[in-house]
């Protein structure tokens, strides 16, 4: 494969030049500076996008006592509903009315295309709306049969002070997906956004200050996991985590807090298969198939990264995969019409081309790309669509967590067999299916070990849609009503509301 096979958008224009943004902490309603910055630079264009606060542990510590004195005092968690659910309303609307820049500095930072940062943006701002209503419908439960002089009730309660650590692949949608239902909640908040991309969890910061968020409610430190993180998982004062990212991360985060016995929810990683049958609509599952692996260039934890296809359309559907990567537009993340930007870091493209080079070396055979993509004008990291054909289940391509843009493409002849294959991976965040048969729909989405079945579709979400993973993929859950339960504690009443009609314990 040569590049100009491939529809890729350069740059023409100079590079970028905004002004670098200048990130700092947020503790206790005030802008920080601390002792020491770091920069990132875009990886797609190669300028400096972003000066930030690099924090330390007394930062940290800081941080959580604004959260644990901001909690206890009840400045927030005794609010109504109706007047927490007013700053969640709020606060979507300043995201929508500053979607432009946020999702500029979202696309610089990470190198996805402006498009769908936009389309991403506005997506959070209908999940902090969507967390506003749950603010005013928490309710707990009434026990009415428990005899003549008993009542029973349960309240739900705030868990307290949340530590949330976001990555970088979604930086302000992930926030967004847990910082308005702790909100709504009445919990408070530490946010360490990941050091690659901080400018848009400081842009959220500063619309929850506009929007009338008291002081300490929400605490925003930047900087590394160590010792941020760290300080987050561990510190005593703190009532929960919630983390997003690697299963290897993940679980050091639940060893950490172990000794505390924090409430821990973790959203990790996934290898989601696709399962594409005899009988499936082949145009339609190869549309979602290439959606699947090249959105956000396939860094996504719900990547759609393998396909395991009947071997009676194995050759047909190839081949509409392989016509339908070449004209998906690869290439500079500012310019409207791009569908894949830049990758992350050099270290992960490096890792990407490795599982790929492994993969060929073991016995697979390469479809399509296979390699670094260069993109005219620009200096950043790109790597080109990329089909492995001939993959079998033993491969590290075919059971771990590539996040690039690459599809390994695995057969079968039974549905037993392909059950075997959909499972067979400590993962379980999502699975789909593409079949005209409801009946193999169905049997699909009961037998597949997955947090998120989808049919003839692939990643459609709702924030009415609880979403999260099994087995190694993570615990609790994001999104519906669950995400709000995540973040409450359930509390026990018994009453007893009549004249006293047991006999005494102690005999008189």
């Amino acid at each position: 494969m040569t590049t100009h096979d491939l529809r890729l958008i350069g740059r023409d224009d100079p590079a970028p030049s905004d002004p670098v943004f200048e990130a700092r902490h947020l503790i206790d309603g005030q802008w920080l500076s601390g002792t020491g910055t770091f920069t990132r630079e875009s990886p797609a264009h190669g300028t400096r996008v972003t000066r930030a606060a690099l924090g330390t542990e007394a930062d940290a510590k800081a941080a959580i006592a604004a959260a644990r004195a901001a909690f206890d005092d009840g400045r927030w968690s005794t609010l109504p509903g109706k007047e927490r659910a007013a700053v969640l309303d709020r606060t979507a609307a300043l995201i929508e009315r500053d979607i432009d820049r946020i999702a500029q500095l979202e696309t610089l930072e990470s190198g996805k295309p402006i498009t769908q940062a936009k389309a991403e943006i506005a997506g959070a701002a209908d999940l902090w709306r969507y967390a506003a209503a749950l603010a005013r419908t928490s309710v707990g439960e009434t026990q009415n049969a428990l005899g003549p002089d008993m009542l029973g009730l349960t309240l739900r309660e705030p868990i307290g002070v949340v530590s949330m650590i976001t990555p970088w692949n979604f930086p302000f949608l992930i926030v967004s997906q847990k910082l308005p239902y702790a909100l709504a909640a009445g919990c408070t908040a530490v946010v360490k956004p990941s050091e690659l991309t901080s400018a848009t969890t400081v842009i959220l910061g500063e619309l929850l200050i506009e929007a009338g968020l008291p002081a300490g409610v929400v605490n925003i430190v930047l900087g590394y996991g160590a010792p941020v993180g760290e300080v987050l998982s561990t510190d005593p004062r703190v009532d929960m985590v919630s983390f997003t990212g690697s299963t290897g991360v993940g679980r050091a985060i639940v060893a950490a807090t172990a000794p505390t016995l924090k409430k821990v929810a973790l959203e990790l990683g996934g290898k989601n298969p696709q399962v594409v049958f005899a009988d499936a609509d082949l145009d339609a599952a190869a549309d979602a198939i290439a959606f699947g692996v090249y959105f956000n260039a396939g860094e996504c934890c719900n990547s759609g990264s393998r396909i395991i296809v009947h071997r009676n359309v194995i050759g047909p559907l190839t081949e509409k995969l392989v016509a339908l990567s070449r004209k998906v537009a690869f290439g500079d993340p500012l310019h409207p019409d791009t569908q894949v930007g830049a990758i992350i870091s050099d270290a992960h493209q490096a890792k990407i081309d490795r599982y790929v080079q492994d993969a060929v070396a073991g016995g697979a055979t390469l479809a399509l790309g296979g390699a670094a993509l260069p993109v005219e004008g620009l200096p950043g990291r790109f790597y080109a669509p990329t089909l492995v054909n001939d993959v079998t289940p033993d491969m590290p391509i075919a059971t771990q967590e590539v996040f690039g843009p690459v599809l390994s493409i695995l057969t079968f002849d039974t549905f037993e067999e392909a059950m075997g294959l959909v499972n067979d991976t400590e993962y379980g965040l999502s699975a789909g299916v593409w079949s005209e048969s409801v009946e193999t729909c169905l049997r699909f989405a009961r037998h597949a070990q997955a947090g998120t079945v989808w049919t003839n579709t692939w990643m459609d979400g709702f924030p009415e849609l609880p979403f999260g993973g099994v087995k190694q993929s993570g615990l609790g859950r994001e999104l519906g009503r669950q995400a709000i339960e995540d973040y409450q504690e359930t509390k026990t009443v018994t009453m007893r509301i009549g004249t006293q009609t047991r006999a005494p314990w102690v005999a008189e």
